[in-house]
């Protein structure tokens, strides 16, 4: 279970089967494999439905990234324009249903185009669009907002409020890494906490998102930066609990958000959703064929994998992780591909160090075992979720009663 890197790696069954990590859909095409893998979990929190993510892959030619861009565009579409007739009509939970379900899907055809390519940006804002079309029919109605950053750049994000009564509400600010983005927030982490009285930010920070493709604003490693532009946005509401602010962030946000944890004195909490604890003991030797090269050079803002390793030796938790002051969760699946021996290296340095930190290791038979729990995103949510309100000191039982709007 301590073996890194064992997406790359081909299993001797070469039909589609299960793995400890979950559904391995073509084991000669790991990466699109891993990908399927995380759009076939997130339909369960409606970024999908089954029978649609096995109809795109069934007329998939499989390696071949121009047909995975073209099917998942094709029920992307569909899921598009039956929202915006059933709105026309009325049917605003079914046009709710299949806005979500589109928004995952331009997701996935986007996820693979080069970062040059001129479909890039018009296929991610397609999938903005649906989600904006999506929280702005939620009640309270979700807002896309824009936060101050640096130089005359914002930050892009929406802020959901929890469905229920309490004035001021505790927030997680919810970020992605490497690939994930403020969108699919809501399959990962946020949908999870605002069921549970915590309201969302979801943000593409530096590196990230429409942060990156709008703006081409690259990662940095003091993310304490941007987080802390966050919470001053966050502290100007009058709906807030400035009290109780925490950070989750997935996959490579795991370092963003521990990194901002350790420097920002004003979070209460700090969640690793995938730990990383140093990226370059992951890529420090990854080459130009890495399967993930080109984004990788492309949120770095370096020309070459050697230039993006040599700016990545800066982010690693040693040294820093010494500062924690907030309790801090670190959450990671006991199969994921790319590295399970991150969390325990995280959760060892913070507990010699005195931090009040968690680890909790999903196993292969509880599901939830892959890199950020893609094969079970539900369960992510629901142990990052619980966890966080306990620390908030959420009497769920109580909070369900005061709302005549719960989210089913």
């Amino acid at each position: 279970m301590s073996e890194d890197n064992l997406i790359e790696k081909i299993t001797e069954n070469r039909l589609p089967h299960y793995e400890p990590y979950g559904w391995h859909h073509w084991p000669e095409h790991p990466w699109q494999a891993y990908q399927f893998r995380r759009g076939l979990g997130e339909t369960q929190e409606g970024g999908g439905s089954v029978s649609e993510v096995f109809q795109a892959a069934s007329r998939m030619i499989p390696g071949d990234l121009e047909s995975w861009h073209k099917e998942w565009m094709h029920i992307g579409d569909r899921n598009w324009n039956r929202g915006c007739e059933e709105e026309l009509l009325g049917h605003i939970k079914t046009s709710m249903n299949c806005y979500l379900r589109a928004a995952d899907y331009y997701r996935q055809a986007e996820f693979f185009l080069k970062p040059d390519d001129p479909r890039r940006l018009p296929t991610f804002e397609k999938m903005e669009a649906c989600s904006k079309k999506f929280i702005s029919h939620l009640n309270p109605a979700g807002e896309a907002v824009e936060i101050p950053y640096e130089n005359g750049v914002t930050i892009c994000g929406y802020f959901v409020r929890a469905p229920f009564p309490e004035n001021r509400q505790p927030v997680l600010i919810c970020m992605g890494g490497l690939d994930s983005i403020k969108d699919e927030m809501w399959f990962m982490q946020a949908r999870g906490a605002v069921q549970r009285g915590i309201s969302v930010l979801m943000i593409d920070g530096p590196g990230q998102g429409g942060t990156l493709r709008r703006h081409n604003v690259v990662n940095r490693v003091d993310t304490e930066v941007p987080i802390g532009k966050c919470i001053d946005w966050l502290e100007k509401r009058d709906d807030v609990d400035p009290k109780r602010i925490a950070v989750a962030g997935s996959s490579l946000g795991g370092y963003y958000a521990a990194r901002a944890g350790c420097y920002e004195p004003r979070l209460a909490a700090c969640i690793a959703h995938g730990a990383i604890w140093a990226i370059t003991d992951l890529w420090g030797n990854a080459s130009e064929d890495h399967g993930l090269a080109e984004h990788i050079k492309w949120v770095f803002g370096k020309p070459t994998m050697k230039a993006s390793m040599e700016k990545a030796r800066e982010f690693t938790l040693d040294g820093h992780l010494d500062h924690m002051k907030c309790p801090f969760l670190v959450m990671h699946g006991g199969h994921d591909v790319l590295t399970v021996s991150q969390a325990k290296k995280v959760y060892d340095y913070g507990k010699a160090k005195g931090v009040d930190v968690t680890l909790r290791l999903l196993s292969e038979e509880e599901t939830g075992a892959e890199h950020c729990q893609h094969d079970n995103p539900t369960i992510g949510q629901e142990i990052l979720a619980d966890w966080l309100a306990d620390r908030f000191g959420i009497d769920q039982k109580k909070l369900l009663s005061t709302s005549h709007n719960p989210l089913i």
